[in-house]
């Protein structure tokens, strides 16, 4: 067994931010695919623990930060054990990069924030395209699309992430 030491690998945690249908998860697959990389979808978890229970904002928001507080220890984890991450979850605030943050600070792992910069009406056909496959485990209509998306924040600067742009 060949052990690798830790020149030949960083482990890199990898984070997407975007609005419903940028393409977060396509993105996500692809840098999963790469050696010793492990995708976590935020989604395919959510659906597993709580079928039929997500109804509202309120009850994914609720959800998805108990998720999170499950999770941290096993991300850091991973990170340090020199598995790298992708973490298909909507980093789409300062407050969840904060906890990206508090993710890959500690474990010494490096981190890239890949920013979906997608036209709303470029998100909404494909929301609506994606909807209609019923393959999400999640839909939204086009008024949840706009009150989700009333809280998005794209990355500043002063936040201080590696960010790789993306455009349609």
């Amino acid at each position: 067994m060949q052990h690798l030491s830790s020149t030949d690998h960083t482990p890199t945690l990898h984070l997407l931010c975007g609005k419903i249908g940028a393409g977060k998860s396509t993105l996500s697959q692809q840098l999963a695919a790469r050696p010793r990389h492990v995708l976590i979808s935020e989604d395919a978890w959510l659906s597993a623990l709580y079928p039929g229970e997500i109804h509202s904002i309120a009850d994914y928001l609720q959800r998805a930060a108990t998720l999170r507080a499950v999770l941290t220890d096993h991300l850091r984890g991973l990170l340090q054990a020199g598995v790298s991450v992708v973490l298909d979850f909507p980093f789409n605030t300062p407050a969840t990069r904060a906890w990206a943050r508090d993710l890959f600070e500690p474990t010494g792992a490096a981190h890239q924030l890949h920013f979906l910069d997608i036209a709303d009406e470029v998100c909404k056909a494909r929301l609506r395209a994606r909807n209609a496959r019923g393959e999400h485990p999640f839909q939204a209509s086009d008024g949840e699309f706009e009150q989700i998306t009333r809280h998005f924040v794209p990355p500043a600067r002063e936040e201080g992430f590696v960010v790789i742009r993306h455009t349609a």
